[in-house]
């Protein structure tokens, strides 16, 4: 049953998609979460990702279920999702070349154990420019968070704080938690449109 007069197949594949993605992403941030975590007691701390990981495919399932039944976009609608869709598109390959740019850069300055939180720091700076895209604060907190995250996990890394494998950890378990967050607050988003 639709909840929202707003809500069409186009919004909702948009969503699954997105569910799809937090879902792989929370998956990968996990796995290098338990990297560092593998050769300690604490290396059950990152179950909670996968179970998390398995609620949104769940959610994804219903909201493929439920898409089925909704009317299509307005060709109105469609061009802007077209166009949000292009811009999109070219932040994730700005992210792509700022995650290659970073790598290279910490391996060239002898800092290869920086590769991970390179990469997180452009995953945390790519969140800024999708917040001004869909006008969501949302994307700037995760920004501010994961790039927080990753700075730190370079600072203290470089400071001899921490060892590669906590810098993993700490790295993992920080980007984790955004992209499952991330997860969370799409399924919630959906559950208020959808009743599912």
């Amino acid at each position: 049953m639709i909840q929202s007069a707003n809500i069409n197949k186009d919004i909702a594949k948009r969503s699954i998609t997105g569910l799809v993605l937090m879902t792989t992403f929370t998956l990968m941030w996990s796995g290098v979460a338990y990297y560092g975590l593998m050769k300690t007691s604490y290396w059950w701390a990152v179950s909670i990702f996968p179970i998390a990981s398995i609620f949104f495919i769940y959610y994804a399932i219903q909201m493929l279920k439920v898409a089925k039944h909704l009317p299509m976009a307005e060709a109105e609608d469609r061009d802007l999702a077209k166009k949000k869709g292009r811009i999109f598109g070219i932040i994730c390959t700005g992210e792509g070349i700022g995650i290659a740019i970073l790598v290279n850069l910490v391996t060239m300055l002898h800092h290869p154990e920086l590769r991970v939180p390179a990469i997180a720091l452009a995953v945390g700076l790519h969140f800024f420019p999708l917040g001004m895209l869909f006008k969501r604060k949302m994307d700037y907190y995760l920004g501010i968070w994961s790039t927080g995250i990753a700075l730190l996990a370079i600072f203290l890394t470089l400071d001899h704080e921490l060892t590669k494998t906590m810098m993993m950890a700490f790295t993992g378990i920080g980007l984790a938690l955004a992209t499952t967050y991330y997860g969370v607050h799409m399924v919630f988003a959906a559950r208020r449109a959808l009743a599912i």
